[in-house]
């Protein structure tokens, strides 16, 4: 069986330094709020290229904590409006809909499955206050023309960069990240930087926001026992940080392992796969990618899954509801989101991770191959 992500296999390529992190901890006697959680901070702030990084305990956390230091800040009220990709996980919704917040759905484009910035600006409203991209399956969602809109109307451009660490912008220097107002990171075991359980972080260029981020992530305290705001308990543990400090050390090497496979997949796959739109070339072009996935589209996606299983090959969807057909948003479900819906239908992630090897990938790719022969 070729897994889809082997996370012993990931932990295994660094084994020995993470296991001595997780020691030092223990020994040290300090599990919340110190030195391994200072040290993380300010290394993934520089990694990254911001002035703040503020750990917390999960993404989810990291985006809502965002929303809700804007709403400390004044930024933001109740029932104002948060511009949002359709075609994403749920977290970057639910963060919006538990601050109170409403969303408002935009399609991705076909060719690159992340936000179509040419229709932003027509959904802009005088309650408006925020754009978020996400850079879904490790790809820079971020444009100039995103940037623009935001700066010529007011807005905070947001980043969901949970898919994404350690890619750089198109055309840019800059890493995701970066690039906006304010940015959440996951570090699900699963991601490219990922935890040995739940964590996450905000990064951000505003002292103001940082501040506020850190209080509302430890109860709204300032000093001890003294609550200004109504926060949460979410907070990074010191084992995670510290694991997260040894794996960012080697984020660089494991994402060009991923590069590699990636290429593997892209010289031996037909290009259509790239994107259920036969003419997209986005999968060359995008060489910023870190590929935290690797996507591909097809009409009979399901038999194809069902088939390489039967293969030995797990594969992942990604995702098979979007977020506006959830139950839990019925406010939501009578919007008709066609290019989002047909994504949903088609997509399939291969395998890929550092610790898959290239013999793997191409096993994987020739059962693709055998597939699509077969369908004719």
């Amino acid at each position: 069986m070729i897994p889809f992500l082997d996370i012993q296999a990931v932990t295994a390529l660094h084994a020995d330094e993470i296991a001595a992190a997780v020691d030092n901890v223990v020994r040290s006697g300090w599990y919340l709020k110190g030195r391994a959680t200072a040290v993380f901070e300010e290394a993934y702030a520089m990694f990254i290229g911001t002035s703040h990084c503020v750990g917390c305990a999960n993404g989810l956390d990291a985006l809502t904590l965002i929303l809700k230091g804007y709403m400390e800040l004044g930024v933001m009220a109740p029932g104002d409006e948060v511009i949002v990709p359709a075609n994403t996980f749920i977290a970057s919704v639910l963060a919006v809909t538990r601050c109170g917040l409403t969303p408002v759905f935009v399609e991705p484009s076909v060719e690159t499955s992340l936000i179509d910035e040419s229709l932003i600006e027509a959904v802009i409203t005088p309650r408006t206050r925020a754009v978020m991209i996400v850079h879904l399956y490790g790809r820079s969602a971020w444009t100039e023309h995103i940037s623009d809109i935001c700066r010529r109307h007011g807005l905070k451009l947001i980043e969901d960069n949970a898919q994404a660490h350690g890619a750089i912008a198109p055309n840019t220097s800059k890493r995701t990240g970066s690039l906006g107002d304010a940015a959440g990171h996951s570090f699900y075991p699963a991601k490219n930087l990922g935890a040995l359980g739940d964590a996450g972080a905000v990064t951000t260029d505003d002292d103001a926001l940082a501040d506020v981020v850190r209080r509302l992530g430890n109860y709204g305290m300032e000093p001890k026992y003294h609550c200004d705001l109504q926060g949460i308990n979410s907070r990074i543990d010191e084992v995670q940080a510290a694991v997260l400090s040894v794996k960012l050390r080697h984020l660089n090497e494991d994402n060009d392992r991923r590069r590699a496979i990636a290429d593997i997949y892209s010289e031996m796959l037909p290009p259509h796969l790239a994107s259920w739109d036969p003419n997209s070339s986005f999968l060359t072009a995008n060489s910023s990618s870190v590929f935290h996935v690797f996507p591909i589209f097809t009409e009979g996606r399901d038999d194809l899954q069902r088939y390489l299983l039967s293969e030995g090959v797990e594969t992942n969807i990604h995702y098979p509801i979007p977020p506006h057909r959830q139950r839990c948003f019925p406010q939501f479900n009578h919007l008709v989101l066609p290019v989002t819906e047909r994504l949903a239908a088609t997509e399939l992630s291969l395998p890929i991770s550092p610790a898959l090897s290239p013999s793997d990938a191409r096993i994987v790719a020739e059962k693709v191959l055998k597939w699509l022969e077969v369908k004719g």
